[in-house]
């Protein structure tokens, strides 16, 4: 793999200088795994999203900071009752396939993700919309059943990019061919080899983007990575391992920056699946992991965390004394509980997320101490998102959830069957549900207070925390953006000298 990615590079550098056009600035990315779509509409799956970010728009946006700020809309107003929501369309925007962004594809759009036929994931955050106006090419007016506090951060992520009502009309594949008004334009798409973004040069953003080409490398392989950012023959590594960071600090052209995710690294646990379905089990071994010990293993450090929410989140709320490393308790619960000795338990671990996969060993190792049998089943991505996360076919799995831009986006559903862990607490979802319906800051954390107590005491998932993230970047590289919370690649400042 690692001497074929090389062939690969190097004749493509080969092609460019032979063509006349050595001076287009191409910045070649290493990607960890290949999405299982590129529909937007119709996936959960973090690669997905975090490629498509150059290809597709949304009406608002978060900055830097992770405000959200106007995007495809350049301004909008929201009623004195919050029912009301009219958006002003920028002027000028144009779809890849040279298709006027106008007030019909917004509309088009949002009733493709409201569609059950589409079978959207994420429809359910788009349900308080109960009617789409376009009085104008220009103007968007949405009419809400209730006020919704998450629906601007909804509208802000990925899931609501926009796409061209004419192919939206005409049954477009937007899974292997996405089309929107994104920065770039997506020209190949190899699966598990690569995908091709050129520049939009129609592009709204002016003097953006400033690359002319990104390719993305799908490599699996973290020592192959490595390799290519000292060689130079990657641009950017954004999941560097802790245990690599030595090595490439020792390189003069290459530097790491490390800053605190928002992800939420989680121990999922099947809750329909005896004896996981028994809360004290559950607890039980929450009590059997080290989550410091994991952490700093596995991720390279991070800050454990004690429920469903990222550490660094305002709505966060610490629990991680509940259940502190306790083999012993762990060991006397599991026998009070009546488990098994005998049942097999199976903890599927996606192959292409090395720190997920060694978390796993670890898991395995601390939950064999305490009396569990746990066997290890590597799968690949879209074997994760098929049988793990859409059909609940495991008993434990280790996976990260990316930061949400509203504490709905991360809550939504939770205590109802609707979610992989299959947890059922109709008080909690009932908190989860009135908050979304609720205003104000103070407000609404008092019931995620509420909800994630709830989700810390019954434990549907062992709570790891939130890991650093490494990124990896020739010196040569300037302004590589992640989009605050939502951990997508935004290549529109990106630079190479």
């Amino acid at each position: 793999m690692k001497k074929s990615l090389f062939i690969t590079l190097a004749v493509a550098m080969s092609v460019m200088l032979l063509t006349g056009i050595a001076g287009a600035k191409e910045l070649n990315f290493a990607l960890s795994g290949s999405p299982d779509s590129l529909d937007p509409h119709k996936t959960s799956g973090t690669l997905t999203f975090q490629t498509l970010k150059s290809v597709y728009d949304t009406l608002a946006e978060p900055d830097q900071t992770g405000k959200i700020v106007p995007a495809l809309a350049e301004k909008w107003d929201i009623s004195a009752d919050g029912l009301t929501w009219t958006f002003t369309l920028r002027k000028g925007v144009v779809f890849h396939n040279n298709d006027k962004l106008t007030s019909q594809d917004v509309k088009a759009t949002f009733e493709r993700i409201q569609n059950k036929e589409t079978g959207s994931p994420n429809a359910n955050e788009f349900a308080p919309i109960t009617s789409i106006e376009t009085p104008d090419d220009t103007t968007v007016v949405l009419t809400l059943s209730a006020p919704s506090a998450p629906l601007l951060g909804t509208l802000a992520s990925g899931w609501g990019a926009i796409l061209p009502q004419s192919l939206i009309a005409s049954n477009h594949d937007f899974a292997a061919e996405p089309v929107g008004t994104g920065p770039f334009k997506m020209t190949q798409w190899i699966r598990d080899g690569k995908i091709v973004l050129e520049k939009n040069k129609n592009y709204w953003m002016k003097g953006l983007p400033k690359l002319d080409k990104v390719t993305m490398h799908i490599i699996p392989e973290r020592a192959v990575q490595v390799q290519g950012l000292i060689s130079g023959q990657v641009d950017v590594s954004y999941l560097v391992d802790h245990e690599d960071e030595p090595l490439l600090n020792s390189s003069p052209d290459v530097e790491v920056n490390k800053v605190l995710t928002s992800l939420i690294l989680v121990m999922p646990m099947n809750c329909s699946r005896p004896p996981l379905d028994n809360p004290k089990v559950r607890q039980a071994i929450t009590h059997a992991i080290d989550k410091q010990k994991v952490l700093d293993v596995a991720h390279g450090g991070g800050k454990p965390i004690g429920t469903f929410m990222d550490y660094g989140n305002a709505y966060y709320k610490d629990f991680t004394d509940l259940y502190p490393y306790d083999p012993a308790k762990a060991k006397k619960l599991l026998a009070e509980a009546g488990v098994d000795k005998d049942r097999e338990f199976e903890m599927f671990l996606p192959q292409n997320y090395p720190p997920h996969v060694k978390a796993g060993e670890i898991y395995q190792a601390m939950l064999t101490k305490v009396g569990l049998n746990v066997k290890i089943k590597l799968v690949d991505w879209s074997t994760w998102i098929g049988d793990v996360y859409k059909k609940a076919k495991y008993d434990f799995t280790v996976i990260g959830h990316t930061g949400k831009l509203d504490p709905n986006g991360t809550l939504a559903n939770y205590g109802t069957v609707k979610r992989y862990v299959r947890w059922d607490n109709p008080k909690a979802a009932e908190l989860i549900a009135t908050a979304a319906k609720t205003d104000g800051f103070e407000n609404r954390k008092k019931l995620y207070d509420q909800a994630l107590q709830i989700m810390a005491e019954e434990a549907p998932f062992m709570y790891l925390g939130s890991s650093y993230r490494r990124i990896g970047t020739r010196k040569n590289v300037s302004d590589f953006r992640m989009t605050p919370s939502l951990d997508t690649f935004d290549f529109r400042w990106t630079d190479v000298k």
